[in-house]
């Protein structure tokens, strides 16, 4: 049994054809799906999956790479959208220097305005990191009085990071990415993270793991990975989807379990 924990089911590759992607996944044994939102004005497209699909949940929020001075989501939009009963949490926020770093005093608006309606809904934070981890340190430090804040989505930072994010409470989520030649880094920090903090996702359609590099990635794909963590915990893989299912339930409270 296997969750992924982050996929984009509206996304192109995926949207064409959501009951084969989801029936190929079950096949596999993964028993849910959490499809994430990444721009407001989809929000509705994405909450229409998961009402679809009772094995389906979602969230809404505005990637950090997407939001500017006039699309920067308000508390008002996303409080909107948290009170659904299929979306489970806010996000995917965060913040993302690497493309345009003129960005930050918006991304770092965006980012509060889902904080505070995170806390206020008891939604967990889905959060994307790239080239900001100073910044998030500092502002993603009031979280810490949370008791489970969120998820740190395909981790692929240091492992001072990695730390302060377990003490903050955060949980961190393995992509595909841990099966790259040259991921031998994350594949350390995997090994130090406790099980009971770890979950696994696909960020498909983006992001096949090995040996499906090169083409699309779908939600049954998070099977290697779950194999490459197991690996690396020395672990089986029913040990490794077991605990990381039950990770994803108690982090994303509102998702329901369904029945094989």
């Amino acid at each position: 049994m296997l969750v992924d924990s982050h996929c984009h089911l509206n996304y192109e590759g995926l949207r064409e054809d959501i009951p084969g992607v989801l029936e190929r996944a079950r096949a596999i044994g993964v028993s849910h799906f959490l499809t994430i939102n990444t721009c407001l004005e989809q929000s509705a497209e994405v909450v229409k999956i998961a009402e679809t699909y009772k094995d389906v949940s979602a969230t809404v929020g505005a990637h950090p790479c997407d939001v500017t001075a006039e699309t920067c989501p308000t508390v008002e939009a996303l409080a909107r959208w948290a009170v659904h009963p299929k979306v489970v949490g806010l996000g995917e926020t965060g913040l993302d220097y690497y493309h345009d770093a003129r960005l930050k005093e918006v991304q770092h608006k965006s980012l509060a305005a889902h904080m505070e309606v995170a806390e206020t809904y008891d939604l967990p934070l889905i959060i994307h990191a790239r080239e900001a981890e100073e910044d998030l340190i500092k502002l993603l430090k009031p979280a810490k009085k949370r008791e489970k804040p969120g998820v740190i989505h395909c981790f692929t930072g240091s492992e001072n990071f990695a730390n302060v994010m377990l003490e903050y409470g955060f949980y961190i989520s393995i992509s595909g990415v841990v099966t790259f030649k040259n991921a031998q880094t994350l594949r350390d920090i995997v090994k130090t993270v406790p099980m009971d903090r770890l979950l696994v996702e696909t960020d498909s359609p983006y992001l096949a793991p090995v040996p499906k590099r090169g083409k699309p990635n779908e939600p049954s794909y998070v099977r290697y990975t779950a194999e490459k963590v197991a690996e690396i915990k020395d672990l089986s893989l029913a040990e490794v989807g077991h605990t990381t299912t039950n990770n994803f339930f108690r982090l994303f409270k509102k998702a329901k379990r369904t029945a094989p």
